[in-house]
């Protein structure tokens, strides 16, 4: 090899680049010899180690990094159903993305926690963990058999679940430590709660009715139609000259129910569509509604009697608005101090 010549070596392979005295193509043959001295060493490295890309980072919190691998261990049974669902690949992709992004958030707030729990020094005892099990298969109802056949049938070990269960009371006590500590429920909140939903506390209402109806096929014609709304419509004259409402749905109600005067039973209005709960909740007990245009046919709806079931006074409420009360605090408060619990760490998502 000459003097112009340059021989580099990389275990079993040479290779040898010859160099011109030119200032320029000395350096486009020296970059040219750096690159193929770097493919040289890869692909010995690839032959003495077999490597192979199996898993990487999708997102670091902090100093900590989630790995791909967790996260499709996360949704792989999801994965799985929306896979066997057969729903078209544009709605099949949107749900997997979905899915993805949900799952990564997850394990991100998780991570969160996990560091905190370690900040704060939150532990939990073998014997805490033990108790927990006990007080679920007493509440429960089942034998510590019945437990690890049914563990067994979702693909848990007694460890896993026991695992679970000391995760659960861990992020428990932080969150009774970070934001249940924090939250106080006054007796001016449970009094302003009791007065904002007066209709929840001051007893229930529920409506007695009986009805007349015309059927009319979905695909009647409008002569048809027609026939039908003049015959309930000389219905309702009867019903106004003073005719019994039992009687005339007797003789007149299309209904299975015409036999038993149009019987209907007991209605909360909420309990009604919202067609009927509006021609409903203006009527008092005796009175009868016009004649509506419901999906059934033509009906009038008659109110026979109104039960009322007493209210309860702020005395007898107090105990469970400040239980209402304190759980929907704690999640409001849950979420806006994780949501500063994000921004104030370095969380980094590698798409």
């Amino acid at each position: 090899m000459g003097k112009n010549s340059l021989s580099i070596k990389c275990r079993s392979n040479t290779v040898s680049i010859v160099i011109s005295q030119k200032p320029l193509k000395h350096l486009v043959f020296f970059a040219g010899c750096t690159f193929l001295f770097i493919c040289c060493c890869f692909s010995d490295s690839q032959k003495a180690w077999g490597a192979k890309v199996v898993d990487r980072i999708v997102a670091t919190v902090n100093d900590e990094i989630i790995l791909l691998y967790d996260l499709n261990q996360t949704i792989k049974p999801y994965v799985d159903r929306i896979k066997a669902s057969n729903y078209s690949y544009e709605k099949e992709r949107q749900m997997l993305f979905k899915l993805r992004e949900d799952a990564l958030n997850m394990l991100i707030e998780k991570k969160l926690t996990d560091q905190e729990i370690k900040r704060y020094k939150i532990s939990v005892s073998g014997q805490e963990i033990n108790n927990a099990i006990e007080r679920m298969k007493k509440t429960t109802f089942i034998t510590d058999e019945e437990l690890r056949e049914e563990l067994n049938s979702q693909g848990l070990t007694l460890e896993e679940y026991r695992k679970q269960i000391k995760e659960q009371i861990l992020r428990e006590r932080l969150i009774s430590r970070a934001v249940k500590s924090k939250i106080v429920i006054t007796s001016e909140d449970i009094k302003t709660y009791y007065e904002n939903h007066k209709d929840v506390y001051s007893g229930k209402k529920k409506y007695h009715l009986r009805n007349i109806i015309m059927k009319v096929a979905a695909n009647a014609d409008e002569t048809k139609k027609l026939m039908a709304f003049k015959k309930i419509e000389a219905v309702l004259s009867e019903l106004k000259q003073g005719e019994a409402f039992d009687k005339l749905a007797r003789i007149y109600s299309d209904s299975p129910l015409a036999s038993e005067g149009g019987d209907l039973g007991l209605f909360e209005v909420k309990d009604l569509s919202p067609q009927l709960q509006e021609a409903v909740k203006v009527l008092k007990e005796g009175e009868y509604t016009p004649v509506l245009d419901t999906d059934q046919g033509y009906q009038i709806l008659y109110v026979q009697e109104i039960k009322k079931s007493p209210g309860k006074t702020l005395e007898e409420s107090t105990s469970a608005i400040s239980q209402k009360l304190y759980k929907d605090t704690v999640n409001i408060k849950y979420a806006s101090w994780l949501k500063d619990l994000k921004s104030r760490s370095h969380i980094k998502i590698i798409r």
